[in-house]
Order: C-alpha cells, then structure tokens, then sequence
C-alpha cells in the first residue's frame, strides 16, 4: 500500500505578520510547536480551494524531490485574533477559524531571480514539467513563487495551480486540455530536457500514489454542493491521472512554447 504523506496538525498561537502579497493576505506566524509558518487562510478570497490546491501541488513536488518547505494543518481557534487591530485581518482570521494551511517558515530565504541564480537545464526542465502538470499558471518572470535558501532552490506557493477547480465544469475533459499559460513560465527558456524529465518522473507518481496524496485532503475543505468529499477527491485524483497519460503531449506543448521562445 502506498502509504500517505504525514501532515501535522499545530494550534496557532501567535499571529506576527501580515505578507501583503496578492489578494489572499497569507501571514507568518507561530504555532505551539516553537516553529513559524507561512499560513494561507481558507477564510481568503480563493477559499479552501487555494489550500487544496497548495497541499497537493506540494506534496506531488516533495514526491518528485523537489526541495519543498514542510506543509502542515494549522488549526485556529475560535477566540485567535479578536485583538487584532486591523480589521481585515480580524474578518480573514474570523473566517478561518478551523483548518488552515502552513509552510515552514525558511528565515532569511531570497525570492529566486532568473537574473541573478542560475538554474541548470535539468532542474529547469523539471519545474517546467510540474507545473505543466499541475497547470500552475504562477511561476512567471513577474512573480516566480521559488525561493533560495542555503544556496538551495525551494518551491512554494501552489495556490494557482489545478485552477479547474475554481469552475467544477466538464470535469471529465479537464485533465487533458492544453495548458497555453505555459509560454509564461520563468524557467521555460532553460527547459530544455523535458523528454529525459518525463521518462524519470512518470513511474514515480503512478495513480495509487496520486490518489495517497490526495486522501490526505481534509473533508471540511470539500464541503460544498459539487458533491461529498469522497466524490470531490476522486476528482483530483481523475484529474491528475489524465494529465499523466498525455504526459508526452504536455512535454511537446511546453517544447513548442519553448522554440518559439528561442
């Protein structure tokens, strides 16, 4: 049996700061372990499916052996935030209470910059093959979503990714649609071993370990009218198995979206 990601549950017990970045206003702060987390609350604007999205999008990254920051379930209290002196933080905070989503805080991590850190050709390839994968429209020049940490390259922010989901509609073609948004990608241009990456990563993530990943999605952020949360898993899981079968169309997508680059 292919055994699940383990995701820790903590309490939050200190809210340090907002990150004003986008509209979903995520914010570091600590839990009752001793450790800072970047929290993305299920009260902001893309609701439970950004958190969805950032859990899966993550754990198929640490799968495939992507250097990815510890994700856990951050658990907020009822009470947490009522003297917080900005009010929009004390709505966002108020509708969250339950369930959230962190990322270990890397101390003194610099956003990547295609400028100034060079990235080789099979680690670009790589990324490139993610997040055409996953459909993960938000790893541009404009805002790269990577981080360097000890000389290392980290991915964060899986937020955008497996945007099907934002429309619940003709689930069944969803998976083997173009991914366009791909010529947008900051690491496209250095991608240029993604027949060799496809080879390497197709037996990694066969359905059974798909559909582990995705069992570890909490029910309470299913809940809607689209159906139960069992029915909604099995949606990602078909979702993300489709995508894998066409896998070499998805690899000679980002190939010409690249040659027309160079």
């Amino acid at each position: 049996m292919t055994a699940a990601p383990d995701i820790r549950t903590v309490d939050v017990t200190r809210y340090v700061t907002p990150l004003r970045e986008g509209g979903s206003l995520p914010a570091i702060a600590e839990a009752d372990d001793g450790f800072m987390y970047v929290i993305k609350f299920r009260g902001a604007g893309q609701g439970a499916k950004a958190l969805i999205a950032e859990l899966i999008g993550g754990e198929i990254a640490r799968a495939l052996g992507f250097k990815m920051p510890e994700i856990v379930f951050c658990n907020l209290d009822e009470a947490f935030g009522r003297t917080e002196p900005d009010e929009e933080i004390q709505d966002l905070l108020k509708a969250s209470v339950g369930l959230n989503l962190g990322l270990h805080y890397l101390s003194g991590a610099i956003t990547f910059d295609p400028v100034v850190n060079n990235v080789d050709p099979m680690l670009a390839s790589k990324i490139v093959w993610l997040d055409s994968l996953l459909m993960n429209v938000d790893r541009t020049p404009r805002n790269t979503n990577m981080l360097m940490w000890n000389k290392e390259l980290w991915l964060i922010d899986h937020g955008a990714a497996l945007y099907f989901h934002h429309a619940w509609q003709n689930l069944e073609k969803q998976g083997r649609r173009p991914f366009p948004q791909v010529k947008d990608h900051v690491l496209l241009p250095l991608a240029s071993q993604l027949d060799a990456v496809n080879d390497a990563f197709l037996p990694i993530l066969p359905a059974k370990k798909i559909q582990a990943i995705v069992s570890v999605v909490p029910d309470e952020w299913l809940q809607d009218e689209n159906g139960t949360a069992e029915e909604k898993r099995q949606v990602y899981v078909d979702f993300l198995v489709s995508r894998l079968a066409i896998s070499s169309q998805i690899v000679k997508e980002a190939q010409d979206a690249r040659q027309a680059l160079i």
